[in-house]
């Protein structure tokens, strides 16, 4: 008894900690109708300013409190409330989420490179000095017993704010009718403002208490708001009794399966998956009310045409020939997985761009791929590639028939939680046997991987797999196009309109969602294995969520509709390493790129992609520009390939040469137009016209 009391006290003072953090997400959502991934970041910044004060600079803990809490906090969600969620409130949900999403994954790329990830930062709970107190048989400690008590008083104090003062009930009332707000006298922004500010010291207070229990590594203070996730998705993000009730539920749920989990080689990762696993079934068994805000400004997406389609496709070819042969074996190791992660990326156009379904486990699939193919292709048999885009898909549909309960949010949340449960527990156990079969995952250590063998011939080479990965990838573009223009393509367009109506005019939800879902993960197995071929060797952290959150932003940023998209993700993602090579120092600076281009989406919602196809559009079409184009470019690759010039040479001169020809060809096609000269220069700048005569007439009479 004296045990089961003493792990209910340690999920308790959890519990608190969660609920504390999940009230600041269920504020900001019913106050901004924003739901926040970055949440638990904001609060794992917190405790590193925190650390940095008091055990880095060795400032008094209170001057540091009242730094981070009071300076610190309300300037961060001040910041984020004005440069990046004000711009994007009047696009849809989704450009919102992925806001949020970009700001996660900088603040944890910001904090690596801030704090050194090698260096432990051990920080002491308060009031360390103090001897704990005993509640019957069980031990409470002063540090469990502030949490319990900041818990207490911060549900007070929000109760009392948004059910008794104006300012909460302006804040509640913003997230219903913003215009409505307006005409009573009260300020929407005001309130957003205050909800942001608010949230993110709520996140700060969470951070900050759980800092000294755990280690202080900025992914995994970041992933700690899964289980306020969950607590939330508890409260349906509205209740704040019900968040706490839910955040009861998870902290007890981890301390006793710390405490009772029987000793087994299969069983730790379930205490580390549990809250994942929780937010996954809260999501299943629970009704959720309509989502806030659910205003859809979707972006069109056109139909690609044939020969455009195909002209890029033989140009992804090109481009891989040329880095195959250009570049040598460590700089492929480097940068041809452009094209292997490239059709991770593209696997988002199906499933996010053309059906609306946002999804954060591609990359996971991608991992399923991959060791998939690295039991069974151990010998380059090339049937194991198509196991592995079968074994892939097979996991896409088992995600889509639970996911056909979610929507938004929910199916965002839903994802991210099966990739959680795959990192932290489905990857990391051991061999077992299932139904007289040997199921081997990574072994809880790397599986090495081998290239194909295509008739033959062993493509094992970094030259070789680059070429490989470029090929699929190019057909790979070559069938998503035929999907946008084929009779399925256009149901998945009508699916991502309206669900509801789409059901109503006799479409099958179950059957279209599996269906888009196992293609998707499908394709995404399909890099994840060419990846793994291109690596050599394979760990689970390279699929895990954190790594997945750059790749689905630079996807976003290209633009989800667009075909293209997977080789631009690839190259964007991949490309900003030719800075590291000039100058290391740039390292940090590159992995923090994708987040500050997420970041500015709110610019260019329709995507880069769309907008790089319209500046271009001169130069393909130009019977000069483009020739000319293509033979300094070949000439370049000659020289390059007969050691003339070197690779940087050949780089710079190729998009010196390329925006050249680009500028000429668009002022080539730009229609003549006459500049406006004043009416007292008619006929002396520019040649008197018949009509310039009744122009001044009309214009005389008129005055």
């Amino acid at each position: 008894m004296e045990q089961f009391l003493t792990f209910g006290i340690v999920g308790l003072s959890t519990a608190a900690i969660y609920a504390v953090i999940g009230s600041g997400l269920v504020l900001t959502y019913v106050t901004t109708g924003v739901f926040n991934f970055a949440h638990g970041a904001a609060g794992m910044l917190a405790a590193f300013c925190y650390w940095q004060f008091t055990v880095g600079w060795g400032w008094p803990v209170p001057v540091a409190l009242a730094l981070v809490l009071l300076v610190l906090a309300p300037a961060f969600g001040l910041a984020v409330e004005r440069v990046l969620m004000r711009p994007v409130q009047r696009l849809g949900e989704a450009e919102r989420l992925v806001m949020t999403v970009a700001l996660l994954s900088g603040a944890i790329a910001a904090a690596r490179w801030i704090w050194d990830p090698n260096v432990p930062r051990p920080l002491s709970v308060f009031f360390a000095d103090k001897k704990p107190f005993h509640i019957g048989p069980a031990t409470l400690t002063w540090h469990q017993a502030l949490t319990m008590a900041v818990a207490v008083g911060v549900a007070a104090g929000l109760w009392f704010l948004l059910n008794r003062t104006r300012t909460g009930a302006e804040m509640r009332a913003t997230v219903d009718d913003r215009a409505l707000v307006r005409l009573t006298g009260a300020d929407p922004i005001r309130a957003s403002r205050v909800a942001w500010i608010l949230g993110t010291q709520l996140a700060a207070v969470g951070g900050i208490l759980i800092a000294p229990t755990v280690a202080l590594d900025a992914s995994q203070l970041s992933l700690l708001i899964v289980s306020a996730y969950t607590a939330a998705v508890f409260g349906r993000l509205r209740s704040l009794p019900l968040t706490f009730a839910g955040a009861v539920v998870v902290g007890c749920l981890e301390s006793y399966l710390t405490g009772y989990l029987p000793q087994n080689p299969y069983l730790p990762g379930l205490r580390l998956a549990a809250p994942a696993l929780l937010l996954f079934l809260a999501l299943l068994l629970f009704r959720h009310p309509g989502l806030r805000h659910r205003d859809r400004r979707l972006v069109q997406v056109p139909a690609p045409s044939l020969r455009g389609t195909l002209v890029f496709a033989a140009s992804t070819v090109a481009f891989g020939i040329v880095l195959a042969t250009v570049l040598d074996e460590s700089q492929l190791a480097t940068y041809g997985p452009i094209f292997s992660l490239g059709i991770v990326a593209l696997s988002y156009v199906p499933l996010a761009g053309y059906a609306g379904q946002i999804s954060l486990c591609q990359l996971s699939m991608a991992g399923i791929g991959a060791v998939t193919y690295g039991h069974l292709g151990a010998h380059g048999e090339l049937w194991a590639l198509a196991a592995a885009i079968a074994v892939s898909g097979a996991a896409g549909a088992l995600i889509a028939v639970p996911a056909l309960r979610f929507s938004g949010v929910y199916l965002a949340l839903g994802t991210a939680a099966f990739t959680v449960i795959l990192d932290r527990w489905i990857f990391t156990l051991p061999s077992f046997d299932l139904f007289g079969a040997r199921i081997s995952l990574f072994d809880q250590g790397s599986v090495d991987m081998n290239g194909p063998d295509l008739l033959g011939l062993r493509l094992d080479s970094a030259a070789e797999l680059t070429v490989v990965a470029a090929v699929c990838l190019g057909l790979a573009s070559l069938a998503i196009a035929w999907l946008r223009r084929s009779g399925f393509g256009r149901r998945l367009i009508a699916l991502r309109d309206s669900e509801a109506a789409y059901a109503t005019l006799g479409g099958n939800l179950l059957l279209t969602k599996v269906a888009v879902f196992a293609l998707s993960a499908g394709i995404a197995g399909l890099g994840g294995a060419l990846y793994g071929m291109q690596q050599r060797s394979i760990t689970a952290d390279q699929f895990n969520l954190v790594a997945g959150l750059p790749i689905f932003l630079v996807a976003v940023i290209g633009g989800l509709g667009a075909v293209g998209n997977g080789l631009f993700a690839g190259t964007a993602f991949l490309g900003p390493n030719v800075l590291i090579g000039v100058a290391s120092w740039t390292q940090n600076i590159v992995t923090v790129l994708p987040a500050l281009a997420g970041m500015g989406l709110g610019h260019s919602p329709e995507g880069i992609v769309a907008r790089f196809r319209r500046d271009w559009e001169p130069l393909g079409h130009d019977l000069i520009a483009l020739p000319a184009l293509l033979g300094a470019l070949a000439l370049g690759w000659v020289l390059r390939l007969t050691d003339a010039i070197n690779g940087w040479t050949f780089l710079a001169g190729s998009l010196v040469t390329a925006l050249a020809l680009r500028s000429w060809a668009a002022a080539r096609r730009a229609p003549k137009t006459e500049p406006d000269v004043p009416v007292e220069w008619w006929g002396i700048r520019r040649p008197w016209r018949p009509q310039d005569g009744e122009v001044l007439v009309r214009a005389t009479a008129g005055r």
